[in-house]
Formats: C-alpha cells, structure tokens, sequence
C-alpha cells in the first residue's frame, strides 16, 4: 500500500473462489479425492443410501452434509489439515484447473493498492493452501470453517448466502466497491456491492440476478 494512503480510504474489493478463482467446487474435490482413496468410505455411503433417498425430497443440504461426514470420518483437526495442505498441492499443479483472469485480477487490485478479501464458502484451510501455492498471499480469507467431533471433522460455519455478509460485518467490513461472484447465493454480497460483478455467468443468471437487485451488473467472461 502507497505511504500516505489510510486503511479507510482503501477501496475494498470482494471475490469468491469457487467459480471465480478456480474451475469446479475446491472442498467437493477434495471431498471426492477422499472417497477415490478409500473403498470403504463408498461402502458407507452405499449403506447409506436407502436413508438417504428417502431423505432427498425433504433436504438435499442434509444429504450432502451425511456424504461430507462420512468423507471426513476419522479425521482430527491436524490429520484434517495436513490432508487439506496436500491436495491444495496437488491443484495447484494441474493444468487448466484455475481461472487465469480472476488470478490476474486479484493481482491487479492488489497492485493498485485495494483491500482484497476472498470471501468463499470453501474451507478455510483449503483455500489459504491453494491461494499460497499460487503465490497470492496478501489477501485476507473469510471462508468457512471445520472443527473436530467425536467421529471427525464437521462443519462449525458455513460461509455461504447471507453468511458471507455477516461474516465481514464480524470483521469490520460494511461497505465495498467491487464484489465477484458466479452465484445467485452470493446475492446478500453483491446488493452491497457499488459495482457488482458476475464471472462467466449465462444469460439466465445474469437477468435472475439483474431481476432481484434492481439494477444492471458488470458481466465477464473470464478463462
């Protein structure tokens, strides 16, 4: 940041991750990298699967927490990081896996001295290891968290919808100029946003998200 420039002057910029920074869902990677490395974790969900079928037309969000559980069993809170850690690594190494563009972005406001803050509902730990491993460091993360159980890891908040919000109002942050998003979830975040910003977002979407707030959004198409 220049000499001279206060923190409160700063102009603070918002990203999501998922959809924005990188392709595809990071935790549900991680998730399913767990499932292909243990034959009885699918066993488990097998068994599962009666309950959970029935459970389907009621509450799709409860399904996939038994599904994250079970692909978390066993883990304490160091196991849990180290694995999270060393998929990160492996992400970060694969090609055509992250968005070039909302990379460069976020080095271009970093550059011109914003305030950047990734603000996702993927896992703390996980984003902080992808986002080291790409050399993208002076960000500050919101994310959501994990703790440990009896069984293994379990979710203590899930940084998503209107949470986001409330999770940057706890951090002192009330107002931004920019905000990126390739959700309808992040709807909460974008309203309060002067510029809103939807990545690789279809028609469909854009005039959903237009249609709720009132007012045009910026529109990108980024690789």
């Amino acid at each position: 940041m220049e000499q001279g420039v206060s923190e409160a002057s700063r102009h603070v910029v918002l990203f999501d991750f998922d959809g924005v920074l990188i392709h595809d869902d990071t935790f549900w990677m991680f998730i399913r990298d767990r499932y292909a490395r243990a034959w009885w974790r699918k066993a488990l969900v097998l068994l599962a699967s009666p309950w959970l079928l029935l459970v389907l037309p009621f509450s799709w969000r409860r399904v996939l927490r038994t599904v994250v559980r079970i692909g978390l069993l066993g883990l304490g809170e160091a196991r849990y990081r180290e694995s999270a850690r060393a998929f990160a690594d492996t992400l970060v190494h694969r090609p055509r896996q992250f968005i070039r563009a909302g990379v460069r972005s976020v080095r271009r406001h970093l550059a011109d001295g914003d305030r950047v803050l990734i603000v996702t509902g993927c896992e703390d730990t996980l984003v902080r290891a992808v986002l080291d491993g790409l050399g993208v460091t002076e960000v500050e993360i919101l994310a959501s968290r994990l703790r440990g159980g009896r069984t293994g890891m379990r979710w203590e908040w899930h940084n998503i919808g209107r949470r986001k919000v409330e999770l940057l109002a706890g951090h002192g942050v009330e107002a931004w100029r920019v905000a990126y998003s390739d959700s309808y979830q992040d709807l909460p975040m974008l309203a309060l946003a002067a510029e809103p910003v939807l990545v690789n977002a279809n028609q469909k979407l854009c005039k959903r998200v237009e249609k709720a707030l009132g007012r045009s959004v910026t529109r990108v198409g980024w690789d």
